[in-house]
């Protein structure tokens, strides 16, 4: 059996009611909640001015991740595709508005309106072509494309992700700088097997803005409350300037001229092609018909 939840079943019907519950009340999984938000919402880096601000919490679930948005002052409005993940935030009176919601679809918010988004393990379920209609690269560029437009210039988007490899990772990555985000990928703890993390830190900003990632953990030595990461070594940080893809230049063919187009003819009937009699017209310039 496949050990990934993404590679067992579509997250609307892995996450059913039993899943839901069993995921929402694990105290383990209440705490790595907890600790990935807090870490996302340091990325975050948002202002220290006292101001609420509107963020999104994507692949909200029961609402674990957008309890610690609320702790910190935040308003939040929670996306997630799993009818029973959301009957359970209900149940728990989180505070952030709900939404039964495809990310793969685009998330459908007005222009500038949001300070932040985060989602933590969510993105990489993108990735999975669990259905014939669904196609990865297309489903990113939805959602990538949507989120940008709906993030203020200058915000940020913080995406705790589990990727499955190197390609998948850089399926993502791509997508979203393709959609105008720039930034890359922070790695807490690259060599810890139990502590490291990825976190995909995507700035929406004129390539005029400097967009420096923030320090990863794990930098100088400096441990993790984790058994056997007490010796990290420095930090790992991929950094991924926005590129979006060029507009192929349409190649114009140079003009040969009333000589090399005689000489050209001339060539062909010595081989025994047909070739039209030579006119005054040879070789002219046509005029366009438009």
């Amino acid at each position: 059996m496949p050990s990934r939840p993404e590679q067992k079943a579509p997250p609307e019907f892995f996450y059913n009611d039993e899943e839901a519950r069993k995921y929402t009340t694990s105290s383990r999984i209440i705490e790595i909640q907890e600790k990935l938000t807090e870490r996302a919402l340091e990325l975050l880096a948002l202002p220290d001015d006292g101001i609420p601000k509107l963020l999104l919490d994507i692949g909200c679930g029961s609402g674990l991740s957008g309890e610690a948005l609320s702790e910190n002052g935040h308003q939040w409005i929670g996306f997630d595709i799993s009818q029973a993940m959301l009957d359970i935030a209900l149940e728990r009176e989180v505070d952030g508005d709900l939404l039964l919601a495809d990310m793969g679809q685009g998330l459908g918010l007005r222009p500038g309106v949001v300070d932040g988004a985060i989602s933590i393990s969510a993105v990489q379920w993108l990735c999975n072509a669990d259905k014939t209609s669904n196609e990865p690269r297309l489903r990113l560029k939805a959602f990538f494309g949507s989120l940008y437009k709906c993030l203020t210039r200058g915000a940020r988007a913080v995406f705790q992700l589990y990727h499955e490899n190197e390609a998948q990772l850089e399926l993502i990555t791509t997508s979203a700088m393709r959609c105008g985000f720039a930034g890359g990928l922070v790695v807490d703890y690259p060599h810890s097997t139990r502590a490291k993390k990825s976190f995909l830190v995507l700035t929406c900003a004129p390539p005029s803005i400097s967009t420096a990632l923030p320090t990863a953990k794990g930098e100088d030595g400096e441990g993790s409350s984790d058994e056997g990461s007490s010796d990290e070594e420095n930090q790992t940080v991929s950094i991924s300037e926005r590129n979006r893809p060029r507009k192929k230049l349409k190649m114009t063919k140079k003009g040969k001229g009333r000589e090399w187009v005689l000489k050209k003819k001339e060539q062909l009937r010595r081989k025994g092609h047909s070739v039209p009699t030579d006119t005054k017209y040879t070789a002219r310039k046509r005029k366009s018909r438009f």
